[in-house]
């Protein structure tokens, strides 16, 4: 394959490149990467280009709601501690659709979504020693500095330096971007990702070096969304063989959930969901019973599963974004020691009702999960590691795959529930 790129000065880069992704259109998704394959264009790139902005294709947020654009954007190369990266493929994921309607702050325009990818390496800023060009990465929303209390510590995932917020700018230096368009106008970043362009400035922080033998459109999965799910019942709940699940929403995240439950070895997984095409959908992730949430013969789908269960669950996670089905996932946990976790997010300002005196007479947990409780850099190649094994499903993850030019496709096909997981190939 020849790549024909277009240096900042009207130059044309010609390099040979021996990765070769699948066809987009093949109904195998399994997915091929060859860990032979040598990354000609980086070295080649990297000559020319290194310390130079880079001109390249983005899909670009203009208005909320309205489709994206292709446009021609310049990249700026890496300051200290940050790398820029070439896309190899993205994915799509709900809250890159939440932040493309929403018109309030933290809404802001124009914007580069996209926070789900997987690339490599096309040169470092000052400082990098983690990692080089040519390494393989996937970009992750939720830093992991590897120096501050929380990140050195085994009881949290959330860095105290890099506080996790929806902001605009490059976490290390605030109110600045790496994007502009010809016109020379800033294009703004998203969750310190923005994979929706062919190439991107990532602060070291956000970047996990894995295996380049892992097929990119899998590796990709893992920089959001069932990370999310299968961390938040490895490491937030503790799932432990033998115990009961319930799980409120089967989206890719709820289902991510039943994975992760699967694995670590729960023996009864409950799905609640408003579509009962969801359950057969959820039995290769592990489901076992399916509640048809507004449809329980006038009884709460609490009331059903503490019917179900004797008791209720010792794990019930919410996986949708309401308020009113976290109070239904709490009401549904063993009393004694249930422990409910919150992976939905709901509006800004929504506010939880709880009964006081039972909070204290049932002794149950409620607790958040951000990225499933998971630090990137050590626990994300341990999933990997799983899926290579042949242990944690992604292959089924993946329903649909694009090229970078359809990629409103995607939006549409996720909107409509008609995919898990679309994955866009920058390079057909």
């Amino acid at each position: 394959m020849i790549s024909n790129l277009t240096s900042p000065q009207g130059c044309h880069l010609y390099s040979i490149v021996t990765y070769s992704p699948p066809s987009p259109f093949n109904t195998d998704t399994t997915g091929c990467f060859n860990s032979s394959c040598v990354f000609a264009m980086e070295d080649k790139l990297a000559r020319t280009s290194e310390g130079q902005p880079i001109r390249c294709k983005a899909a670009v947020c203009r208005k909320p709601g309205e489709p994206l654009t292709i446009e021609e954007i310049m990249v700026a190369p890496p300051m200290p501690r940050e790398a820029r990266i070439r896309i190899i493929c993205t994915s799509l994921c709900h809250s890159d659709i939440t932040f493309w309607k929403i018109e309030d702050p933290p809404a802001i325009f124009p914007r580069i979504l996209g926070h789900e990818a997987v690339g490599v390496v096309e040169s470092v800023g000052e400082d990098v020693t983690e990692v080089t060009k040519g390494d393989m990465v996937v970009p992750i929303f939720i830093p992991d500095c590897g120096e501050c209390v929380d990140c050195k510590s085994t009881k949290s995932n959330v860095c105290s330096k890099f506080p996790f917020k929806v902001s605009p700018w490059m976490p290390r230096y605030d109110n600045t971007t790496r994007f502009t368009d010809l016109k020379g106008e800033i294009i703004h970043h998203f969750l310190f990702v923005s994979s929706f362009s062919e190439y991107t400035v990532v602060d070291i922080a956000n970047l996990t070096k894995i295996d380049p033998a892992i097929p990119p459109n899998r590796a990709c999965l893992l920089s959001c969304g069932v990370s999310t799910g299968v961390g938040a019942a490895w490491r937030t709940a503790g799932v432990e063989p033998g115990s009961t699940v319930a799980i409120f929403g089967l989206g890719c995240i709820g289902l991510a959930v039943a994975e992760g439950a699967r694995l670590w070895g729960a023996t009864r997984i409950i799905g609640v969901d408003v579509n009962p095409e969801k359950f057969e959908i959820g039995k290769k992730f592990g489901l076992t019973d399916f509640v048809h949430a507004g449809e329980c013969e006038k009884k709460s789908a609490s009331q059903v599963i503490i019917e179900m269960t004797g008791g209720g669950a010792d794990y019930c996670f919410e996986c949708v974004g309401m308020t009113s089905l976290v109070q239904e996932a709490y009401a549904s946990c063993r009393k004694g020691w249930g422990k409910t976790i919150v992976l939905g997010v709901d509006k800004p300002g929504s506010k939880l009702i709880l009964n006081s005196s039972e909070v204290l007479h049932q002794g149950k947990s409620l607790m958040g999960s951000l990225f499933g409780g998971l630090k990137p850099k050590s626990h994300v190649p341990i999933l990997l590691k799983r899926y290579m094994d042949k242990e944690l499903r992604l292959d089924e993850f993946v329903t649909h795959e694009v090229e970078f030019k359809d990629i409103n496709k995607a939006f549409d096909l996720l909107i409509k529930g008609q995919c898990l997981r679309c994955v866009i190939w920058m390079d057909k």
